[in-house]
C-alpha cells in the first residue's frame, strides 16, 4: 500500500472515532476471512475460528475509549472462553511499539492480534475505533457496534448469551 492510501486509512479511522455504542450495518453478513497476525507474526485466518463464537474488537492504543474497554474485553474473554467464545482484540496502531507499550500496562489473557495497515477494519467496513463484531459459530456477523459507552459490557454479555443459547 502506498503512503497516500495508508495515510488516508489511518486518518479516516482517527477522524471517525465515535462516542457512544452504535449499531452498524454489517450484522447479517458473512464475516470476511481476514488474515490476522499474532504477537510473534504468526498468521491466522478468521475462518480458523469457525465453530466458535468470536467477539472481534478493533482498537488502537491512542483511542481513549479503547483504554477503558480493554479490561472489560479481557473480563469477557476470561468469563466466556470455556464456553466456546473467543475474544480477539485487533490493534490498528501504525507502529507496533505503541501497542506494545499499552499492552505492558494491561494484564490480559485475551487474544491480541496486530493490523498496522487496518486491513481488517477495512474488510469489516469499520468507520473508526473502537468497532466490534460478534460472529456466530457459522461465521456470520450477528451483531456489530461502533464506539463505546458504559452499556457496552452488558450489551456484549447479552448478545453472547443469546448466541450461546442457540
Amino acid at each position: 500500500m502506498s503512503a497516500a492510501p495508508r495515510f488516508f486509512v489511518i486518518a479516516l479511522i482517527a477522524a471517525v472515532v465515535c462516542t457512544g455504542l452504535a449499531r452498524v450495518d454489517a450484522a447479517g453478513d458473512p464475516a470476511p476471512n481476514v488474515e490476522l497476525r499474532g504477537p510473534k507474526g504468526q498468521r491466522q485466518r478468521l475462518a480458523d475460528f469457525r465453530g466458535t463464537i468470536v467477539l472481534l474488537k478493533i482498537w488502537a492504543s491512542w483511542c481513549p475509549d479503547c483504554k477503558v474497554l480493554f479490561p472489560e474485553l479481557d473480563r469477557l474473554s476470561r468469563e466466556f472462553k470455556s464456553r466456546g467464545v473467543e475474544v480477539i482484540a485487533v490493534n490498528v496502531d501504525e507502529h507496533r511499539k505503541d501497542a506494545d507499550a499499552f499492552l505492558k500496562t494491561q494484564s490480559h489473557q485475551l487474544r491480541v492480534m496486530f493490523d498496522p495497515r487496518a486491513r481488517v477494519a477495512d474488510a469489516f467496513g469499520a468507520r473508526g475505533v473502537p468497532a466490534s463484531y460478534l460472529i456466530d459459530a457459522r461465521g456470520m456477523i450477528r451483531f456489530a457496534h461502533q464506539g463505546w459507552d458504559e452499556t457496552a459490557d452488558a450489551t456484549y454479555r447479552r448478545e453472547i448469551m443469546s448466541l450461546l443459547a442457540e
